[in-house]
């Protein structure tokens, strides 16, 4: 699995001209699921989400994390995030999983980070074309691979 995580102060996901999921300050999780994804990767990655230390303290230092400060989290499946970009300028998406394999997984991660946070994950629709509007704060912007644990 691959994220981007971005500290956020408001982020909305609308389809349609309707929006289906908004939040205030907290975390917006763009999630890339790959055919050798499994729960040992979602449990793993919702951990790390929920406990990375990347809100500001007193002092204005990263240092709390998203179940510190009581923040909320919207999950937005994004298959382009395993673009490979190695050969000519249009991207192979070979590596992303395809929706029998990577419905159940983005589900599962969001049922996961519920779980671990203690609430409600807003999601997107899987598949849907969506708008996503955030104010990234800071700006923080951060990527994990659960394949590449840096």
């Amino acid at each position: 699995m691959r994220a981007v995580i971005q500290r956020v102060s408001k982020a909305s996901v609308t389809v349609e001209g309707k929006i289906i999921s908004e939040i205030e300050t907290g975390l917006l999780i763009l999630l890339g699921i790959e055919n050798e994804d499994s729960e040992e990767d979602i449990e793993w990655l919702s951990r790390k989400v929920a406990n990375l230390r990347i809100f500001n303290d007193d002092e204005g230092v990263m240092n709390k994390s998203l179940l510190e400060i009581d923040g909320e989290a919207i999950v937005v499946s994004q298959f382009t995030l395993h673009a490979s970009t190695k050969k000519g300028n249009r991207p192979s998406y070979l590596r992303a999983a395809k929706p029998d394999i990577s419905i159940p997984l983005y589900e599962k991660f969001v049922l996961q980070l519920q779980t671990d946070l203690g609430k409600s994950v807003g999601t997107g629709i899987f598949g849907a074309d969506m708008k996503v509007d955030l104010l990234n704060d800071g700006p923080v912007t951060i990527t994990i691979d659960t394949k590449n644990k840096e």
